[in-house]
């Protein structure tokens, strides 16, 4: 019995060992750019940051793109409406050397709508985020997962709590949703 159960608790400990290996290399980001090539068949595209670093990122089955046309489907219709030029924010994972999409937020003219504001409430756990215009409305809007956890790093947090944003939103469903929250510098 007692090799059986030590057989059993080295296979948990590799898996555990294996799953911590691979969680280590998935690391979230978020980076900001504009479009410089964008290809179908390889199912890429190539984003341009303010810095003039350019990432290549990769396409999977999952990959969402918000604020970008809704068209038919297809290879060629996997990026809706984005092309060369467009501005965007990709939140992507990284896996060794390569870098995958896991949603692509269409941020310039035609893409999600904007607010900008400085930030009066945001709670990551309730996943929502309240910002005073300038002419001193509040506006609140839903976080989704990834703006809660990637986009807003370091807003709200510490001594500054009323940093000065933009928030990148869609309606839907009679909701303003945040899918992008950027400080303003």
């Amino acid at each position: 019995m007692s090799r059986y159960l030590n057989w059993v608790l080295g296979l948990v400990f590799v898996a555990v060992v294996a799953f911590v290996a691979s969680a280590a290399q998935d690391v979230a980001s978020v980076v900001e750019g504009t479009v410089k090539h964008i290809s179908a068949t390889a199912k890429i595209i190539v984003v341009k940051t303010a810095d003039g670093t350019e990432h290549t990122f990769h396409f999977v089955a999952r990959t969402s793109i918000h604020g970008a046309e809704e068209i038919g489907k297809g290879a060629e219709d996997a990026f809706r409406g984005l092309k060369e030029g467009s501005h965007v924010a990709v939140h992507y994972t990284v896996k060794g050397t390569e870098e995958t999409a896991e949603e692509v937020d269409h941020i310039g003219k035609g893409g999600l709508k904007a607010t900008e504001g400085t930030v009066k409430v945001i709670s990551r756990g309730a996943k929502k985020i309240t910002v005073k215009t300038a002419d001193g409305a509040e506006e609140t809007f839903r976080l989704t997962d990834r703006a809660a956890r990637d986009a807003g790093k370091g807003i709200g947090e510490g001594a500054e709590k009323s940093e000065h944003v933009t928030v990148y939103y869609s309606d839907e469903a009679g909701h303003k949703v945040a899918h992008f929250v950027k400080k303003v510098v």
